[in-house]
């Protein structure tokens, strides 16, 4: 870990007032004509590096940092880098300011090409946030709140907006209730706005309130196929005084697969709520120089093969090589017969094979889709030439970027496959599905010699047995943002029309694709009238069965199923496919194309091989083979080429930020600030700035703190946040409950994340925590000290702070691993946590522990709370902190039961200077509350 560098701070009863830049896109009507590089003009400080250039595209000159002349300055060999750390080394160029980015950091990147792995922690600045519904609310309601707080001070609350501009697209509400019907949009959008009002609301008010802040409404699309389609640039602009900045696109989203925009050259990433709010505020986000693995692509795929079964190919080569929390970038002559949609696919499942990020590197294919979805020529030309520029652009016959590691897949050995029953990478060839499911009928659920077995169905005319597809469901951002996969479904589904086959009726079919756009090529190939025919008619434009909203399985098939302890089997064109996630109905998930999803409708079962079994038997009384119905990839591509078009993407996006009528009649009240309502059990003010003066106080050590929790190793952000259904014999239930709300009208955790009262009653509540002061006892309980008394860590955690004392946690190695989940530290802040003290944290929860003002302390050496011989009855008193600085080690005085006390050493794990100014400030919120009110 680096130190930051080292630096005065002002007292601290002045907070810093620095203010970024405002970021905008702002593409041009007027076609360039051609480019031309030059020394820039402007006599602002080119840097350690000399790189502020100026790049001229037809009559419009843009500023950009150089990375040529910078390597001409200093950092030789950079031109070997790989792509996607190009793109970082310009953001660390653009923002050197010798605090959060010095001339050293600069120089780590160059290091990099000579050990290919790095321990620098740098500090990244994104273009751009993107957000879905679910995680994106209690980002807004922060800003809400601020918006108060300033008001409180006295400040002007207009002053309260995001920094980096902001998209939200609202996705992950709409369910599957209704299906296989032509109404079946409609009455799902009905129920959607029924269910979520309060939550949208809300967000109408904040589109309408915040600058540098929209939203896309319900029913629009998924966020990740907007981002493609529509709000990516590839390369993006500011205006800052008189110049225009020119500089990589990038952004974090609070959804894991904002991977998929690495399609577009787009380097972006999921990320917790706290970092996204950072970024969104204008601070930067902290990160490892990274490993990066080059992935070679060779040859083409073959006749009959998707990009689907290419991407779960990739997906299990990945997770066999292990790159977790390291970057993957593909190369290789394989990209010049590989579609952007094709690249996207890939770039997507990057959650599922465990990398950051999986890049591909701005190419001709780069600049034909721009041109394909709408983009205009004059943004087209200034990625192309700034691109070149920059050395970013793949061509032929340059050499390949040196990589810590590399792996290889000549894609013409690709084979038709799913993957399942329960994991992404687990892929199956579709030659070989039958005997898969066979063999996890045996082993993984314990049904030995039950293959055969069928159960009638109450008032129905067929049975239902282990293997039977009762959701076939296309959906997902993965495979819905490309033309090939969607047309090949329509086309299967118009071949097995004319052959008189029809879907089984113990299958709930659905279509849920990420874009109106989708729907426009559909209709204008005539496929929709076939895919309705089969039952998969439009049900809504979100994330649905991906996400578990796959609705509700008519009653009699849900009763056979769980009568009978029956595993039944879902298909769907997903990412993700873990047990319990599709539905709760289903225990064998299995991922597989579009057209796939068509052709397992039509078998109705798992147990059938579709590569020699028949499907079905045709209207003329002979077996029908999935060859026979199979398109070849020259219909596909003609349809594709003849029916998707620009003007659909230019009519589409034209007003996409304005809804249906559904959205206009939704009531906003509240101006400049929120009109809190009281009553709301979905969205309230938070308390982060309740009492907030305009300078930070004192800092104070931590004087005789209770011990909340005692944990053991690798208590993952699964254990501490929040998440899934809220029991009703449970704090947040109980809490429900005094509001009237009943328990069929609970929701999940994730549907209320905008309430802090839910969320922090669900903290430390997961049902397979171990609390270590209970022996034996799982479930978010504690001690109450000194009384001794057993109760739930919410109840406890209250009663201390009615007390006024003080809480700390002790843990284990590797605490706060897994997602990276804002809850799990704002949870354990509103709770009175003050400091952790682990062995090791994970380095993302670490980082928004001090984002919302809590230590994280570490043991030094092999020390433990077990070696201490810790039981949760002692005080801990914390002295230190009062006047920390980066990394410094502080003493910790734990008193015994009996009296006794010992003296400790711990490292302070506030790492740099700009997480001491959180810390002082209360949190990175109150930072830049203080900063933007100064």
């Amino acid at each position: 870990m680096k130190k930051a560098a080292p630096k005065k701070t002002a007292a601290k009863t002045k907070a810093p007032a620095k203010k970024p830049v405002v970021a905008k896109a702002a593409p041009k009507k007027a076609a360039p004509k051609k480019a031309a590089v030059k020394k820039a003009s402007s006599a602002k400080d080119h840097g350690s590096f000399g790189a502020r250039r100026t790049l001229k595209v037809g009559k419009r000159s843009y500023t950009y940092f150089s990375l040529p002349d910078a390597e001409k300055k200093g950092l030789d060999g950079i031109s070997r880098l790989p792509f996607s750390l190009k793109v970082l080394l310009e953001n660390l160029l653009r923002f050197e300011d010798g605090r959060t980015v010095s001339a050293d950091d600069i120089r780590a990147v160059k290091t990099w090409l000579e050990t290919r792995t790095s321990d620098r922690e740098i500090a990244y600045r994104p273009a751009r946030v993107l957000m879905q519904d679910f995680t994106g609310v209690p980002a807004v309601v922060d800003l809400a709140a601020m918006r108060d707080a300033v008001k409180g001070l006295g400040g002007n609350p207009k002053k309260i907006n995001p920094l980096v501009p902001v998209d939200l697209v609202i996705d992950h509400s709409v369910m599957v209730d209704k299906f296989g019907t032509p109404t079946s949009f409609k009455e799902n959008v009905d129920i959607e706005y029924q269910r979520n009002r309060e939550r949208y609301e809300f967000l109408r008010w904040g589109a309408k309130a915040f600058d540098n802040f929209r939203v896309v409404p319900p029913g629009t699309g998924i966020c990740h196929q907007v981002n493609l389609e529509y709000l990516a640039q590839t390369v993006w602009t500011k205006t800052e005084g008189k110049e225009e900045i020119a500089y990589p696109d990038t952004c974090v989203g609070t959804d894991s697969h904002t991977t998929m925009v690495n399609g577009l050259a787009v380097l972006g990433w999921g990320v917790g709520g706290i970092e996204a709010e950072a970024a969104m505020l204008g601070q930067p986000v902290s990160m490892l120089i990274p490993e990066v693995i080059g992935f070679r692509l060779t040859g083409k795929l073959n006749e009959g093969v998707t990009a689907t079964d290419m991407v779960l190919t990739v997906t299990e080569m990945l997770r066999k090589k292990g790159v977790v929390g390291k970057f993957v970038e593909y190369f290789g002559n394989g990209l010049d017969n590989l579609a952007l949609e094709d690249r996207a696919t890939i770039a997507n499942m990057a959650p599922e094979y465990g990398a950051t990020c999986g890049f591909f590197p701005i190419d001709n294919e780069t600049l034909k889709y721009l041109r394909a979805t709408g983009r205009s020529e004059e943004r087209v030309a200034l990625v192309e030439a700034y691109a070149k520029a920059q050395g970013m652009f793949r061509e032929k016959g340059m050499p390949d970027p040196v990589f810590t590691d590399t792996l290889e897949l000549d894609l013409g050995s690709v084979v038709p496959s799913l993957a399942g029953p329960k994991r992404p990478q687990d892929r199956v060839a579709l030659t070989d599905v039958k005997t898969n499911f066979h063999g996890a009928l045996e082993g993984e659920f314990g049904k030995p010699g039950q293959a055969s077995r069928r159960v009638p169905v109450e008032g129905q005319d067929y049975d239902l047995g282990h293997g039977d597809v009762v959701i076939a469901a296309i959906t997902s951002c993965t495979n819905t943002s490309n033309p090939s996969v969607l047309i090949a479904a329509g086309l299967v589904a118009r071949n097995a029309r004319a052959k008189g086959l029809k879907v089984k009726p113990w299958v709930k079919t659905s279509l849920a694709p990420g874009s109106q756009v989708v729907t426009d090529y559909l209709n204008k190939s005539g496929l929709q009238d076939d895919l309705d025919a089969m039952g998969f008619d439009l049900v809504g434009y979100g994330c649905t069965t991906c996400i578990g909203n796959s609705g509700p399985l008519p009653t009699e098939i849900s009763q056979a199923i769980n009568a009978n302890d029956l595993v039944a089997s879902a298909v769907l064109s997903g990412n993700r496919n873990f047990e319990g996630r599709v539905s709760p109905d289903v225990k064998a998930n299995y991922l597989a194309s579009p057209p796939l999803v068509v052709a397992y409708a039509l078998a109705g079962s798992t147990q059938i091989d579709l590569t020699t079994e028949p499907l079905g038997t045709g209207s003329d009384g002979q077996p029908v083979y999935l060859k026979d119905i199979w398109p070849t990839s020259k219909d596909v591509a003609a349809t594709v080429r003849s029916c998707v078009t620009p003007e659909m993407f230019r009519t589409r996006y034209a007003n996409v930020f304005d809804g249906d009528a559904h959205w206009q009649s939704i009531k906003v009240t509240g101006g400049l600030t929120y009109d809190w309502d009281g009553g709301s059990t979905y969205v309230q003010n938070p308390p982060y700035f309740v009492g907030l003066q305009k300078t930070p106080g004192e800092l104070s050590d931590v004087k005789d703190a209770r011990i909340l929790g005692l944990f053991a190793d690798s208590i993952t952000t699964d254990h501490i946040s929040p998440a899934g259904n809220i029991k009703a014999q449970s704090p947040a239930g109980s809490y429900l409950n005094s509001k009237q709300v009943g328990a069929q009208d609970f929701n999940s955790y994730g549907a209320r994340r905008g309430n802090h009262e839910v969320m922090m009653r669900g903290t430390f509540a997961n049902i397979r925590i171990k609390n270590q002061m209970l022996k034996g006892i799982e479930g978010g309980v504690t001690k109450l000290q000194p009384d001794g008394t057993q109760m739930p860590i919410y109840d406890a955690a209250m009663e201390y702070k009615r007390r006024g004392v003080p809480l700390v946690i002790f843990a284990g190695k590797e605490y706060g691993t897994g997602s990276s989940r804002d809850w799990a530290a704002k949870g354990t802040m509103l709770l009175g946590v003050k400091a952790v003290v682990a062995q090791s944290f994970e380095r993302i929860h670490r980082s928004n522990l001090v984002g919302m003002g809590v230590a994280p302390l570490q043991f030094l050496n092999d020390m433990s709370w077990q070696s201490l011989g810790l039981d949760g009855s002692e005080t801990v008193s914390i002295e230190g902190l009062a006047n920390v600085k980066p990394r410094t080690k502080v003493n910790a005085v734990i008193t015994f039961a009996d009296g006794t006390k010992q003296s400790i050493e711990l490292l302070c794990r506030i790492d740099t200077q700009d997480e001491v100014d959180y810390y002082e400030n209360g949190g990175i919120l109150p930072y830049v509350l203080r900063s933007l009110a100064a």
